[in-house]
């Protein structure tokens, strides 16, 4: 009998799109005090100085997370002038703070980013961003708890069986009547979803109540034809079945090719072509 896995896993893109990062009851959650910023500060930056984002760029993330294990985060440029080159998601709270850092290429400017992470326990959710003008640095404050040892959805041999499976969906016509207004205006929007357990080695297997060991995607690259769009440093922190939803500018290769690696050593590579909806 046909696996069901791929097309659940279809089906599952289809229906749950990058989530909003702004929750039903909207209340502004800016950064608090934070004794475990103080103490890890030094190990994230080192002697580095960084100063708040102003109004160079915001990140959105609910007040309130419905899921501790899928927390949205959104990084969106208010301020085009000065490109982001890079970003560091910090988690205060969670056990491996950094969730990720990740390296933006040209196309990507303005940066328009979203990505779901782990929260375990009341956090303050900070990304630093690296840009010509130094380090700057926004955040909120969310109310989650139990996202880093939250039970998979799956059991561990589903969870495996089709690891590295990924998809494209991209948002607004690629081609056909849409071909001449892309032209003028290559500003595209996608979003790729990456089918891995991401386990945190904090979640316990149903059957033998034991941890199970962590395993999760620790590089990950994007890229349409030669140019970079995105790569990523990641940890224990980025969700089950990682998605990324990001606008850029398209240069008119036909395909993005994402590669991913892990921390048992698997490599998964695919192109995936811009026509896919």
């Amino acid at each position: 009998m046909r696996h069901p896995g791929p097309i659940l896993f279809a089906l599952a893109l289809a229906l749950a799109p990058a989530l909003p990062a702004r929750a039903a009851d909207d209340r502004d959650n800016p950064l608090g005090d934070s004794a475990s910023w103080q103490a890890i500060r030094g190990d994230v930056l080192g002697d580095a100085p960084v100063a708040p984002a102003g109004d160079l760029f915001v990140l959105d993330a609910p007040y309130r997370a419905e899921d501790a294990a899928t927390v949205p985060l959104h990084i969106r440029q208010t301020d085009p002038g000065t490109p982001i080159r890079g970003a560091t998601v910090v988690i205060d709270e969670n056990p491996a703070p950094v969730a990720a850092t990740f390296v933006y290429g040209d196309a990507m400017a303005p940066l328009d980013f979203e990505l779901r992470v782990r929260v375990n326990q009341y956090s303050n959710v900070r990304v630093i961003a690296d840009t010509a003008r130094g380090l700057r640095m926004a955040g909120a404050f969310v109310k989650a708890s139990g996202g880093c040892s939250a039970p998979a959805t799956k059991d561990p041999e589903a969870a495996l069986a089709g690891m590295g499976e990924m998809r494209l969906r991209l948002f607004g016509a690629p081609d056909g009547a849409a071909a001449e207004a892309r032209a003028s205006t290559p500003r595209r929007e996608a979003q790729i979803m990456i089918r891995h357990p991401n386990y945190s080695g904090l979640q316990r297997d149903q059957v033998t109540h034991l941890f199970i060991t962590a395993h999760f995607i620790d590089r990950l690259e994007v890229r349409q034809g030669a140019d970079l769009l995105f790569s990523m440093e990641g940890g224990i922190s980025i969700s089950e079945n990682p998605v990324f939803r990001f606008a850029y500018d398209d240069n008119g290769a036909p395909a993005l090719t994402v590669r991913a690696t892990d921390t048992e050593g698997n490599v998964f590579e695919h192109v995936l072509p811009k026509a896919a909806t």
